[in-house]
């Protein structure tokens, strides 16, 4: 006999070794078999010890049996005693019995074969059903016969399809199976014991017990057919009246009102003290009725009538969730369906119930709150990450679109999980991946609860019992069954997390179902009554997004209705439909845009806001489709750095072949990253001077690198040095997206090139060119250039020295009060910003000179307002706007700025703040004029948003001015406040604005 050597004993999985080689040889010994062989075939349990151990035992006190076994039964006998001390117990109790289990190996049989293999357990021999005692003892030791079977079937089974949905299913399903067959013959043995009125108790009258109907409604995982080794079967019990014979001479008037009730729960009672009160075998597990109405507190049983009538007037939202998993398992049969047939539309019309994912959701973290702290970590079922986080989540989702998605109506979690991703409402990789998670937790759960029959589901502490059941689950060490479960855990509660609070689910909730029926009769109507304009043609875009059995099309028409309602309490919601509808045909190609749009957070909700909301933004985003997948996340809507933008700019310019080609790329980014700011401030993520820096890097970065571009790709024009100065709002860095950018050009060029103006002018005209985008508002506007639009379009720094010195207007030098050096050659910009401050900041400001201001401003009031507007509509030129703020603003820094340093500044808002800081105006003056111009200055930037257009005025279409006040965050409808709002602002502004600007006696 070959030697057993203990590190090929510790291989197998042996833990006390000197112990197993000694049992080991006695084993072989007793039952003549070779050592070597026998530990080959306990190396298959998952606890070889307690296998061996049972082995010996076997050997010594049933040698008959252990001396006939061949190695296939030795290995049935192993992998059975090394995965449950409990059934190698009840083989103790009973010897006999396991001879047949061994020779036949495992099986797993249908429902009807379990409930006639217990049923006949409990037949005497007459006949008839065995009463009381005897009948439990019967029925528990054939129950735990055909468990043995199953365990031994699955155990064998899973070695080599170990954590399969299918192999879970059977399995599962087959417990539930002889479940059912265990009440049925409990239900037998109850009704025979109550008839022959041998139970004690109030004794019910043999008739009534004979012929008292009741139907065993199975709940929570028996109804839904995946139940564990051990657990509570939830049940409901349900009768109902049992009317008189036809015959006259019959003078019974029929079982019904107390005496039925009686009857029923007597019989109730003692179907579930044969499940689980003491006996001579074992109770097999809990039968739990609390999932009854009014719980421990309500008659354990109830009439059919009673029971809707409860669910009707009574029932909480976790009821109806419970009743998704109901089924008639037992008893009279035909009352179960009769009432899983009247209580089904209740379930799924529970989605109407106020707040009725709220309800949900709370039931699940009350679930948690009441856990042992010392258990939660610990938790297979209950813990975040574990099995009801994966239940509530299908649960939810299944309640919420399975009132108009009859494929959802499943009650076990794997099929509901798989329909779900099947349909659209859940992404593939998730289900999978929950899928995945919950045959694994499943697994553990079943090999805990078969090792002792007891019901747990927490993982265990001790190192030991976590090595066996790594072993009988297929992992190779405890510590990788930990690290697999941990990592479950983790992912599980982020999808749960993801799918059970998405806000998707509350929207469809909350929507009628027939508004979930996009192609009924009154679509049309529906759509005009929430604010449609056009029904037809939004029908049509409705179909267009719906056509077909494709995926995508599955999930729209499940996301429509809600997303209609979005649109709808936007100000365009058929130009939302419309941009929504280019954007999907757009997107359809990719994965991530309907995964976006079912699981994103926010980001559905913000998209239907925006394209209802913003013509200009919809129409960015028709253009870079992309660019949805932002709105998932804050900081991607955030501006980003004029570093990051120009270092991205320049590496992508580098690697255009041609000019062209490089000014496309360029103008790309440069319109992204302005569709990104007007998704943040649409989305509230920017406020205004987050918008005023992110166009400000925007358009630096876009001119800074298209001018080295022009440079780089021409040898005469690298000869030249330019720099580009910002004026206007541009210089000021007070950019809105109706701004307009004005701009300066100065050059440089060694003295040898004799036509390096003709070459300046170019190189300008081809950076003005290039940059022209008007999807992005990117128009270069050089006429505050000396001489306006009959000057030079660019000057050498002694041509700008030259001009202001001899020819300088007054109007001219308060135009460069906003001048500043953006890009281009820092020591010429520092140059000519240094020129410019001698122009803007003289050091005397005579009486003359503010009255050429002051006449050119009443002038410009005079002759550029446009005709037919209304003056006090019109945002820049009008009484009280942008330009009085700006000309009072400017008039006093040419005053002051040489002697009060504080005020060389390009920002008005700062300046405003600095005269009032010096006692120069009040701060009345200063808080009437800024709210003006930020007003004045936020509508025109929001008119942009609204309708994609430039205008100073404020329109007078009710439809236009909602559309601006909600990007401005008004509410819906008050158009005429918004109105009153800017007439007030502008009127107290210009009052200010005339007492200082035109008041000659206006100390200053």
């Amino acid at each position: 006999m070959t030697e057993l050597k203990l590190g090929t004993l510790a291989r197998a999985g042996f833990t006390d070794l000197s112990a197993a080689k000694a049992n080991l040889l006695k084993l072989a010994a007793a039952t003549g078999g070779d050592a070597p062989a026998l530990l080959e075939i306990l190396a298959v349990a998952a606890d070889p010890d307690s296998a061996l151990d049972a082995s010996l035992l076997l050997a010594q006190q049933h040698p008959e049996i252990a001396t006939a076994l061949t190695a296939e039964q030795w290995r049935n006998f192993a992998l059975l005693s090394g995965a449950s001390a409990a059934l190698t117990e009840f083989y103790q109790r009973h010897p006999a019995k396991l001879g047949p289990l061994l020779q036949a190996g495992g099986a797993i049989h249908t429902p009807a074969q379990y409930r006639e293999a217990l049923l006949d357990a409990v037949r005497a021999t007459d006949g008839k059903y065995t009463v009381a005692q005897p009948g439990w003892v019967q029925l528990r030791v054939a129950y735990r016969e055909q468990l043995a079977a199953l365990m031994l079937w699955d155990l064998a089974t899973a070695v080599s399809q170990q954590r399969t949905p299918k192999h879970l299913e059977q399995v599962a399903a087959a417990l539930a199976a002889l479940a059912d067959a265990a009440l049925e013959a409990a239900l037998a043995v109850a009704r025979t014991t109550l008839v022959a009125g041998l139970s004690p108790g109030l004794p019910v009258p043999a008739a009534d017990a004979a012929q008292v109907p009741l139907a065993i409604i199975a709940m929570g995982k028996c109804g839904a057919q995946e139940l564990n080794v051990v657990s509570d079967v939830d049940v409901l019990f349900i009768t109902r009246p049992v009317t008189a014979a036809a015959d006259e001479s019959h003078r019974d008037p029929g079982l019904d009102g107390d005496r039925l009730l009686r009857a029923a729960t007597r019989l109730a009672s003692e179907t579930m003290r044969a499940i689980h009160d003491p006996a001579a075998e074992p109770p097999l597990w809990e039968i739990d009725p609390n999932l009854r109405p009014e719980g421990k507190n309500g008659p354990l049983v109830r009439t059919l009538q009673s029971y809707l009538s409860y669910y009707q007037r009574w029932a909480e939202t976790w009821e109806f969730q419970a009743l998704l998993k109901a089924r008639a398992a037992a008893g009279d049969l035909a009352l179960g369906a009769e009432f899983i047939a009247a209580i089904t539309p209740a379930v799924w019309d529970s989605r109407n119930r106020p707040d009725f994912v709220g309800n949900v959701q709370r039931m699940r973290e009350r679930v948690t709150e009441h856990l042992d702290p010392a258990d939660v970590e610990h938790q297979i079922k209950l813990g975040p990450g574990g099995l009801r986080d994966i239940e509530f989540s299908v649960q939810l989702l299944q309640l919420v679109h399975g009132a108009h998605d009859l494929s959802l109506r499943t009650a076990a979690t794997l099929p509901a999980l798989q329909a779900l991703s099947d349909h659209g409402y859940i992404a593939r990789t998730d289900a999978e991946e929950l899928a995945e998670a919950y045959v694994t937790l499943r697994l553990f759960e079943h090999r805990l609860q078969l090792r002792d029959l007891r019901r747990t589901a927490l993982m265990p502490r001790d190192e030991e019992d976590l090595r066996v059941l790594a072993r009988s689950t297929g992992y190779r060490s405890a510590q990788d069954l930990t690290g697999a479960w941990e990592h479950i855990k983790r992912r599980v509660r982020s999808l749960h997390l993801k799918i059970f609070y998405a806000p998707l689910l509350s929207a469809v909730a909350a929507l009628p179902l027939n508004e979930l029926t996009l192609t009924n009769d009154a679509a049309a109507d529906r759509l005009r009554s929430i604010g449609f304009k056009d029904p037809a043609g939004a029908l049509r875009h409705l179909k267009a997004l719906t056509a077909g059995s494709r995926r995508s099309a599955q999930i729209q028409r499940t996301l429509l209705p809600v997303f209609i309602q979005w649109l709808a309490d936007g100000a365009d919601p058929d130009g939302g439909l419309l941009a929504f509808r280019r954007i999907s045909e757009a997107n359809g190609a990719n994965p991530w845009y309907l995964r976006l749009l079912r699981d994103g957070a926010e980001a559905a909700e913000r998209l239907m806001r925006v394209l209802s909301g913003s013509r200009y933004a919809a129409e960015l985003l028709e253009q870079l489709p992309e660019a949805v997948a932002w709105l998932e996340e804050n900081h991607k809507l955030q501006p980003a750095e004029y570093t990051h933008l120009q270092g991205e700019m320049a590496a992508v310019a580098s690697r255009r072949d041609t000019l062209a080609a490089a000014a496309t790329a360029l103008r790309q980014i440069h319109k992204r990253e302005v569709l990104r700011l007007a998704l943040g401030q649409l989305s509230g993520v920017n406020d205004a001077a987050a918008v005023a820096r992110g166009l400000d890097a925007a358009h630096t970065a876009l001119l800074e690198v298209l001018l080295q571009e022009i440079q780089k790709r021409d040898e005469r024009t690298a000869q030249l040095d330019f720099a580009l100065i910002a004026m206007g709002r541009f210089g000021g860095g007070e950019l809105g997206f109706a701004s307009d950018l004005d701009l300066l050009a100065v050059y440089r060029a060694p003295a040898d090139i004799t036509d390096a103006s003709r070459i300046a002018i170019h190189t300008i005209t081809q950076l003005r060119q290039l940059a022209v985008d008007p999807f992005s508002g990117v128009e270069l506007d050089f006429d505050l250039r000396p001489e306006g639009k009959n000057g030079a379009l660019v000057r050498t720094l002694e041509g700008y020295r030259a001009y202001y010195e001899k020819w300088s207007l007054t109007w001219e030098a308060q135009a460069l009060l906003r001048a500043r050096f953006i890009a281009g050659d820092t020591v010429l910009g520092a140059e000519f910003m240094q020129l410019a401050d001698a122009v803007r900041y003289p050091s005397s400001f005579t009486a003359q000179q503010q009255r050429e201001v002051r006449l050119l401003k009443a002038r410009m009031e005079s002759e550029r307002l446009p005709q037919g507007v209304q003056p006090q509509r019109h945002l820049k030129l009008g009484p009280g706007g942008v330009s009085d703020t700006e000309w009072l603003v400017q008039l006093l820094q040419l005053q002051h700025a040489h002697s009060v340093p504080e005020l060389k500044t390009q920002q008005t808002l700062t300046a405003l703040a600095k005269l009032r800081q010096r006692q120069i105006i009040s701060a009345l003056a200063e808080a009437t004029l800024a709210h003006s111009w930020i007003l004045a200055s936020q509508l025109r930037s929001a008119q942009k948003l609204w309708s994609g257009r430039n205008s100073d005025v404020l329109p007078a279409d009710r439809d236009d001015l909602d559309g601006i006040g909600r990007i401005l965050g008004r509410k819906a409808d008050t158009t005429t406040e918004l109105e009153a709002e800017w007439f007030a602002a502008a009127r107290k502004s210009r009052r200010i604005f005339e007492e200082l600007f035109y008041d000659e006696t206006t100390a200053f």
